[in-house]
């Protein structure tokens, strides 16, 4: 008969493990990326911006009754809090690439694109949680917050947009190649994660319709090491992921040259854009380390001026 050390240290394992087992393995995975670099991160500068007013919305389970705004609220039957552009500029609102193309690696032994594009947004989540900064989805449909539980339901959401558990009521899952536009307050930022390989007029209209109000962003490019390279040889049939149909490609070799020019030029367009706007632009491929591009993404959101 097992002792009372050994059932108490049961019953605790147990308990443990019913609650890893409830935990999203998405942000398991996040959490773990995020603890690599967190201790050689530091603190983003923060904009000082009073007490200016930004917006009311309706009140939502969670906020403090002191956030009400009792003479909106009489107006309306709804409850309604006020937002202030100071608190509003501590968010970063978080975009991944939904596009089919996502779904993509050259070998086995590679994530998806999209599954690196979800462990980084998720891990700077983390990391933005840690230090007190408010997180969202954009296009979430939910309000910033800094509590561990807006990290549960980012993994949820993004889990739950992925193309296995997508259903026809799934309107999240939409397969989206790039975030719609949506007003957010200024001097607040958003980050867009994904292979940013739509036309370069569609990407500017998003990164200027974002930027119109004074968000600043960041845009990574996600790409699986052969679209950088196009290492194939020989007669190769090429499938398109999104209703492109077929190509064949007698010999690969041959075209390889013009497109990686193809790539590196739509590449320059891409960085332009973005320094245009006064976002930043990187680039990651899924055969390098996350914590490399983590570490860049948070680099880029501590640049904030002050």
């Amino acid at each position: 008969m097992p002792n009372r050390t050994t059932a108490a240290a049961l019953q605790a394992r147990n308990r443990a493990e019913d609650l890893a087992s409830r935990l999203p393995p998405l942000l398991v995975a996040a959490e773990r990326v995020a603890a690599t670099v967190a201790q050689g991160v530091h603190g983003r500068r923060r904009v000082g911006l009073g007490e200016t007013f930004w917006q009311f919305r309706r009140y939502q389970p969670g906020d403090a009754p002191s956030m009400i705004d009792w003479r909106q609220s009489a107006k309306t039957v709804p409850v309604y809090v006020r937002e202030n552009e100071w608190e509003a500029a501590q968010s970063v609102w978080l975009w991944r690439d939904r596009s089919p193309s996502m779904d993509y690696r050259s070998a086995p032994a590679l994530p998806l694109k999209r599954e690196r594009a979800e462990v980084l947004l998720l891990a700077l989540a983390v990391l933005l949680v840690r230090g007190g900064e408010r997180v969202a989805l954009l296009n979430g449909g939910q309000r910033p917050d800094h509590s561990r539980t807006v990290l549960e339901r980012m993994a949820l959401s993004l889990m739950n947009q992925s193309p296995m558990n997508q259903s026809p009521m799934n309107k999240e899952g939409d397969g989206a190649a790039l975030p719609a536009a949506e007003p957010l307050p200024r001097h607040g930022q958003a980050v867009v994660v994904g292979d940013l390989l739509s036309p370069l007029p569609e990407i500017h209209a998003t990164v200027s319709a974002l930027s119109a109000g004074g968000v600043r962003g960041h845009l990574l490019q996600v790409l699986d090491p052969a679209e950088e390279t196009l290492p194939f040889g020989g007669r190769v049939l090429f499938q398109g992921l999104e209703g492109e149909g077929r190509l064949l490609v007698p010999r690969v070799e041959a075209v390889r040259g013009a497109y990686r020019e193809r790539l590196s030029a739509h590449r320059d367009g891409l960085a332009a854009l973005a320094r245009a706007a006064g976002w930043s632009f990187a680039v990651h491929t899924t055969d390098r380390p996350p914590q490399t591009a983590l570490l860049g993404l948070w680099g880029a959101l501590a640049q904030e001026k002050v």
